[in-house]
C-alpha cells in the first residue's frame, strides 16, 4: 500500500494520543433539544466482529455499519476489508445485538477502474424520522443506495467518487456510474469523496458526504449536492454545511460520516470528529432545516476505558429506534495501530 491513507492518519493519532473515557451526559430537561439523540448505555462488546477466514471480503475488519429494518426484521450493512480493500456485506438479526447470515451483497469488479478494488455502500435511502424503525423506501419499486470507491488497492488509498445502486431484493445491486468526482468540486473536497448518506426531502434528494482536502495532512469536512432526479446533482453553495472547528476542538481535523435524521421539525446531522487531541468519537450537530447545522456542545459517544473494545475509537455512526429506545450503531477500534482491532458496536439510549 502506498502513501498515507486514512486509517493511518486515525491509527498513529490513537498510538501517540491520550485515549478519552466516556464521562457524564447532561441531564435531558424539558427543553433539551439533545435529549432525544443521547445513547450513553453502551452494549460493551462487538457485536459484528472481522470473520478472520481467510480469503473472506472481511476478513480482516469490519466497519462504517448502516443498519434498518426491512420485511420484518433488521439488517446492518458494513464494508469489510480483506487486505486488498473495501467491499459491501449484510447481516441480519432480530433483537439488533446478534448478527447472522453474513453476505457479501456489492464487490469489486476487476473490469472497472472505479470499482477495480474497492466498493462501499455507506447507505441506503430510508424514511427520515430519528424515531422510527428506519423501514427503507423504494424508488420505482426498487432500492435506492448510495456507495463511494476507492480507485487504488489499499485502504482508502487515492480519490474517491460516489455513485448510486438499485436492488430489487438487498442482495443483487445493479452499480450506476459515478454522479459526483472529486476534481468536480471545491478544494475543500478536491484530495477525495468519502461516505454518502441519501435522504429524500419532499421531491428533492439530498446527497451528504464528507471529503478532503489534497495533500498531507489534510483536512475533512460534510457538504451536500442535492437532485430531483436523481441524474444530475448540484452542489450546495454553503458546503461545507459541517466545518471543522477551531482548534483544540473536537472536529478541528475531521468532521465526517453524516447521518442525517428529522425530529419534530428539527433536524439532526450524527457525524464522527477527529481532533488535533488525537481523539475520534460521535458528535452531533442540529438545525432547522436539512440544509444548516449548529454544533451540540457534547459528545454522543466517546472513546471507551482501557480494555474495552472501543478504548480507541467510538465513530461513525448509524441509528435506529425500537420499542421505545434509540439504538446507535458505530465503529469500534481497540488498541494500538497497526494492531488494531475494528469492529462495529451498539450503544442505546436505555441502560442494557
Amino acid at each position: 500500500m502506498s502513501g498515507i491513507d486514512r486509517r493511518t492518519v486515525l491509527g498513529a493519532a490513537a498510538a501517540t494520543g491520550l485515549l478519552a473515557s466516556s464521562g457524564p451526559m447532561a441531564l435531558a430537561t424539558a427543553d433539551d433539544p439533545v435529549a432525544p439523540f443521547r445513547t450513553p448505555h453502551k452494549f460493551g462488546k462487538l457485536v459484528l466482529a472481522a470473520s478472520g477466514v481467510a480469503g473472506s471480503f472481511d476478513e480482516k475488519s469490519v466497519d462504517c455499519p448502516f443498519v434498518f429494518s426491512a420485511n420484518g426484521r433488521f439488517y446492518l450493512t458494513y464494508v469489510g476489508f480483506d487486505g486488498i480493500g473495501y467491499q459491501t456485506g449484510i447481516a441480519e438479526s432480530r433483537d439488533l445485538t446478534t448478527w447472522t447470515n453474513r453476505r457479501l451483497i456489492l464487490q469489486r469488479d476487476p473490469a472497472s477502474p472505479v470499482t477495480r478494488y474497492n466498493i462501499a455502500m455507506a447507505s441506503i435511502l430510508r424514511e427520515n424520522a430519528l424515531q422510527s424503525p428506519a423501514r427503507l423506501i423504494k424508488v420505482g419499486g426498487r432500492y435506492l443506495g448510495a456507495w463511494h470507491a476507492y480507485p487504488s488497492a489499499g485502504y482508502e488509498e487515492g480519490p474517491a467518487v460516489i455513485g448510486l445502486a438499485w436492488s430489487d431484493d438487498l442482495l443483487h445491486w445493479e452499480r450506476g456510474d459515478p454522479i459526483l468526482l472529486p476534481q468536480d468540486g471545491a478544494e475543500w473536497e478536491r484530495g477525495g469523496l468519502y461516505k454518502p448518506y441519501l435522504i429524500r426531502v419532499g421531491d428533492t434528494y439530498h446527497l451528504y458526504y464528507n471529503a478532503k482536502t489534497s495533500g498531507t495532512p489534510w483536512q475533512e469536512q460534510t457538504g451536500l449536492a442535492t437532485s430531483t432526479d436523481l441524474r444530475r446533482w448540484t452542489r450546495h453553495p454553503a458546503s461545507p454545511l459541517l466545518r471543522n472547528g477551531p482548534a483544540g476542538s473536537w472536529d478541528d481535523r475531521f468532521a465526517s460520516d453524516p447521518v442525517v435524521v428529522e425530529h419534530r421539525g428539527r433536524w439532526g446531522m450524527f457525524y464522527f470528529g477527529l481532533s488535533t487531541d488525537k481523539r475520534a468519537r460521535d458528535l452531533l450537530a442540529l438545525g432547522t432545516s436539512p440544509t444548516e447545522f449548529a454544533k451540540a456542545p457534547e459528545i454522543l459517544v466517546d472513546a471507551g476505558a482501557p480494555g474495552s473494545v472501543d478504548d480507541t475509537y467510538a465513530h461513525k455512526p448509524s441509528v435506529l429506534f425500537h420499542q421505545g429506545d434509540l439504538y446507535h450503531f458505530y465503529c469500534a477500534v481497540s488498541g494500538k495501530w497497526p494492531n488494531d482491532v475494528r469492529g462495529l458496536a451498539v450503544a442505546r439510549s436505555r441502560a442494557w
